[in-house]
């Protein structure tokens, strides 16, 4: 539960501050007229990630075994792609996140109603699709048959949905750079779960070797179904009995990634500290005026 909690939360403050700023432009250039397609922008992209959720959801049941093994297994991959894009996207650019939003809002204000609702569909539909097929990724790695996963994910969501209206209204400061930070390294150990649960559907489903060669067996002294199995499950996607090819894979990505992406150099160039949601155009100044 906690791992999809950290995804809702970790992609919802990024669409929550993007939607911020492009409100708080729109408001501070008095352009209130321009919140109308922003809006709809935002709807139709909400709207999209839910279909694309319940698509994955829904669609795979209708398969066989083997062909739902290896749909899994190929979007495990695919979502642990793009969450590791993600979070080094985010580390390098955060600090110009506002610029160029304001780009591109600039522009599209030029060239009228459509061009608004295109911004903001792009802006917010990125992120919509990533949390929907990460969250899918991850909830199908848990395995549990429990609805706390999906749980998990809402409530992180409906965390950041609140602290970007604090962040608007100007009642919140937090040090961004250290919050993506952590929460991304926290995200590199559950993608390198998911990847390897990725991999273990692809050998179910036949389309790699080794599903009998298993690294080691702990079963007898971690139970799946204990507390502590269950935790550890649910964080890291730990799998008690896992085949060679999963802990080597897990192994090659989440060292060097993770190592990759704490290094300061290259990504925060030693100067990662963020002063306030001011200096990183997270938020206006102050409220606007109604």
């Amino acid at each position: 539960m906690f791992s999809n909690y950290l995804i809702g939360l970790r992609e919802g403050l990024e669409a929550s501050l993007v939607v911020c700023i492009l409100i708080a432009y729109l408001v501070k250039t008095d352009r209130r007229d321009a919140l109308k397609p922003i809006w709809i922008g935002i709807g139709v992209a909400l709207a999209l990630a839910l279909g694309f959720g319940c698509a994955l959801e829904f669609g795979s049941q209708e398969l066989t075994f083997e062909a739902q093994e290896a749909l899994g297994g190929s979007l495990s991959l695919l979502a642990v792609g793009l969450v590791t894009w993600m979070v080094f996207w985010m580390r390098r650019t955060a600090r110009h996140l506002k610029d160029e939003l304001h780009g591109k809002l600039d522009a599209a204000l030029q060239m009228g109603t459509g061009a608004l609702v295109a911004t903001a569909f792009l802006a917010v539909g990125r992120e919509g699709l990533e949390t929907a097929l990460f969250v899918w990724a991850s909830v199908r790695a848990a395995g549990d048959g429990t609805p706390r996963p999906l749980l998990g994910a809402a409530l992180g969501i409906a965390t950041a949905v609140v602290l970007g209206w604090l962040f608007y209204r100007g009642a919140l400061r937090i040090n961004l750079a250290k919050f993506f930070t952590w929460t991304g390294g926290m995200l590199v150990v559950v993608a390198a779960g998911v990847l390897a649960y990725g991999f273990h559907d692809l050998q179910e489903a036949r389309w790699l070797p080794g599903l009998s060669d298993k690294a080691f067996d702990i079963s007898d002294t971690i139970d799946p179904s204990s507390w502590y199995g269950t935790l550890l499950k649910g964080v890291f996607n730990f799998q008690p009995d896992p085949t060679v090819l999963q802990v080597t894979v897990w192994l090659l990505y989440l060292i060097p990634t993770l190592a990759l992406f704490l290094a300061p150099v290259g990504f925060a160039s030693g100067k990662a500290k963020v002063k306030g949601p001011d200096e990183q155009g997270t938020r206006p100044s102050k409220a606007p005026q109604a």
